[in-house]
């Protein structure tokens, strides 16, 4: 094993024990590693030292210039990815004063606004209105409960999916969710979506602990307690997601919707009724306020109102 394979090793483990990356995230930076040893190894380059500017525009080069199994070239935003990994690794290095070259020295490629997919109030209210359409009571239950809690919380799909029966209190319009990078945050239910809540698990017969569960459209309480099966499993974000698009097709809403989408229209609700940027930050469990900015050009509306009406009062 060469002397910057057994170092990225050691800054995988670091990764899993001092920072406490989760599985899938050491994973990815595994893989853009890998990428770039394997380049360097190319390059005849075997330790920190020899890691420089040139090597690394080389690479950058080369990662632009791939292609995928398809024939597409790597875009632009997973590029920087690449390029991400690499600048923690070498600054792991720096820390551990090892001598190699300082990650300031790289630069990510500019890449263009990112853009954000919403919905509209009324298409909110379309989506929540198609699930009167589902026939089986359970289930139209459950997924109203749904719909009402990502639109009411922001939550991710994965962090909707793990929640438990025990942590969403009836009584309570609050409750703690534990996000990326393992950190905790409050979330808020509104009323409506408390209600759906309680209406949901007030109807529920299994014993199971997941908030939202598989049912059976044709299978009654009774036949699953007999055939033993009375904790139906949670849930899967691929499941979730399914669900989204049902009720979307249904509502007539031409947008490529999924649960990430109406994340985008709870943080664009609360920025376009006027609230506080680090608020949203805080309510999406955003490490970082520049993620939560590219929400800021959706407001442009609520600006343009503001113009409209104070701008040249006193002039007229």
């Amino acid at each position: 094993m060469s002397k910057l394979q057994k170092l990225k090793t050691q800054f995988l483990e670091h990764l899993e024990i001092e920072k406490n990356r989760s599985p899938l995230t050491i994973e990815n930076y595994d893989h853009y590693l890998k990428r770039f040893l394997d380049f360097a190894k190319q390059q005849s380059v075997d330790s920190p030292p020899e890691i420089e500017l040139d090597l690394v525009r080389k690479y950058r080069l080369a990662l632009n210039r791939s292609r995928d199994a398809a024939g597409k070239p790597l875009k632009l935003i997973t590029q920087n990815y690449h390029v991400i990994a690499l600048r923690s690794f070498l600054k792991y290095l720096a820390k551990n004063n090892i001598a190699t070259l300082p990650a300031e020295k790289i630069e990510l490629a500019r890449t263009a606004s990112r853009q954000v997919q919403y919905l509209e109030a009324e298409e909110v209210r379309r989506l929540i209105e198609a699930v009167k359409e589902e026939p089986n009571e359970i289930i139209r239950l459950r997924d109203r409960a749904i719909l009402e809690t990502l639109f009411s919380t922001g939550l991710r799909v994965s962090e909707l999916a793990s929640l438990s029966r025990q942590k969403v209190r009836s009584d309570k319009n609050e409750f703690p969710v534990r996000g990326k990078g393992d950190k905790i945050r409050v979330v808020f239910l509104s009323e409506s979506a408390r209600k759906a809540v309680n209406e949901y698990l007030k109807h529920r017969q299994d014993k199971s602990d997941a908030l939202f569960t598989a049912h059976r459209a044709k299978t009654t309480a009774e036949e699953l307690e007999e055939l033993g099966q009375n904790k139906p499993k949670a849930l899967t974000p691929r499941s979730i997601q399914r669900i989204i698009k049902k009720y979307a097709l249904r509502g007539g809403i031409a947008k490529d919707i999924t649960p990430h989408t109406l994340r985008h229209s709870f943080a664009t609700d609360l920025l376009l009724a006027g609230a506080d940027l680090r608020a949203v930050q805080e309510m999406l469990g955003h490490s970082s306020i520049t993620t939560t900015q590219i929400y800021t050009h959706l407001t442009n509306r609520r600006l343009g109102e503001i113009h409209k009406k104070y701008h040249g009062k006193k002039s007229r």
